[in-house]
Order: structure tokens, then C-alpha cells, then sequence
């Protein structure tokens, strides 16, 4: 999106979450994005290898935090016209939908990331 206004809420990948977030500053070929909510959660584990346990390894990705700030590639940036979700109520939604995701089908890199879900739940919500 080479077109966001500073202010402009957007929608924004970064790694491998999605967030909404507000246009905080243009930064070339970037946009500095405020945080405001998570649509998905990063993925767990290596993603140069993804889905691989072995010989790897196994990062535990937190979701950016509320109002924390980051710059995000301007092709990565795209409009978001909806109602702007609780950042917590969000970044909970957000958790769950991986859950069900990696729940879906056994593996021991489903297994991995689930713990590493679980101990991220008990520091996002204690």
C-alpha cells in the first residue's frame, strides 16, 4: 500500500502475524504501524523449516504487544475498514484460532507449538 495516511488505521503483516494498527510515520519503503489489535497469531517454531522439529530450532514468536511500534514493509500494508477489535479480546481470538489450527492434525510440531501457545497464554494472560 504505498498510499496509507499517517493516522490511517490499516491492516498489517509482520513475520508471520497480521495486525491492525495505526500509520504512524512513513519511513521510506516502510510505515512505522502503531499496534492495536491481532487478527492472526505468529506461527511457532523455525520458519526457515516450518513444520520440522528436528535439528531446528523452535522459536517461541510472542504477538506484538499493545501500541508497540514496528516498521512494516509498505507491500505488506493493505486498508482496514471494519470495526477495530479489544487489542486483548483479539489477541485471545487470535491465540484460540492457532489452537484449533494445530489441533487439527497430530504431529510432534503441532505438539511443540502448542506448548509454546500454552506458556505465551500464561504470560499474555496470567
Amino acid at each position: 500500500m504505498d498510499n496509507a495516511k499517517i493516522g490511517e488505521i490499516v491492516k498489517a503483516h509482520y513475520n508471520s502475524g497480521t495486525y491492525i494498527g495505526e500509520v504512524i510515520e512513513e519511513r521510506g519503503k516502510d510505515y512505522l504501524i502503531k499496534v492495536i489489535a491481532v487478527l492472526k497469531h505468529p506461527l511457532q517454531g523455525d520458519l526457515h523449516n516450518f513444520g520440522q522439529t528436528e535439528d531446528v530450532f523452535f522459536h517461541q514468536r510472542k504477538a506484538l504487544s499493545f501500541q508497540e511500534k514496528t516498521n512494516v514493509s509498505r507491500s505488506a500494508v493493505h486498508p482496514f475498514n471494519e470495526a477495530v477489535p479489544d487489542y486483548y479480546v483479539s489477541l485471545k481470538q487470535s491465540v484460540d484460532a492457532l489452537k484449533v489450527k494445530l489441533s487439527a492434525k497430530e504431529s510432534d510440531f503441532n505438539k511443540k507449538a502448542m506448548k509454546n501457545l500454552g506458556d505465551l497464554e500464561q504470560q499474555y494472560f496470567g
